[in-house]
């Protein structure tokens, strides 16, 4: 079984990592609060206020990672891994680098978000130490 990796994106990613991104986009379109889900442009490589890690099974790109920190806080901005490629570290391997780069930078929290009824997303987090503080309500005008 191969070992999941992560590293900081290259500009060899970027067409991986797009293309990862649209099929997260369109997994979540149809989930609730999917359509409002502020999907912000992919970081380029070396952003140092968002940065961006790939995660690789056996040398292939299968998931990616973005971040960033405003004053103490840290946060998961996004994260996505390929359906085949779950379950077997991929995102820890991901998110690992990312929380040491927001201690780095002086954060001393992090947050990530969840969709509603993204049980796996939520277990993820929760299973990396991570507990819901707040809830966003929200009503369609």
């Amino acid at each position: 079984m191969a070992v999941p990796s992560a590293r900081p994106l290259t500009a060899g990613d970027v067409a991986a990592v797009t293309a990862l991104r649209a099929t997260a986009l369109a997994e979540i379109a149809e989930a609730r609060g999917g359509r409002l889900y502020e999907a912000r442009p992919l970081p380029l490589p070396d952003d140092e206020a968002r940065p961006c890690w790939v995660g690789e099974l056996a040398g292939t790109v299968v998931g990616y990672l973005v971040a960033s920190a405003s004053g103490t806080l840290g946060r998961v901005d996004a994260v996505y891994v390929d359906h085949a490629c779950r379950s077997v570290g991929v995102g820890t391997a991901m998110l690992e680098p990312a929380l040491a780069w927001m201690e780095a930078r002086g954060c001393t929290d992090a947050d990530a978000l969840a969709l509603p009824g993204a049980r796996a997303t939520k277990n993820f987090f929760e299973e990396a130490g991570f507990t819901a503080r707040l809830l966003v309500v929200h009503r369609r005008l």
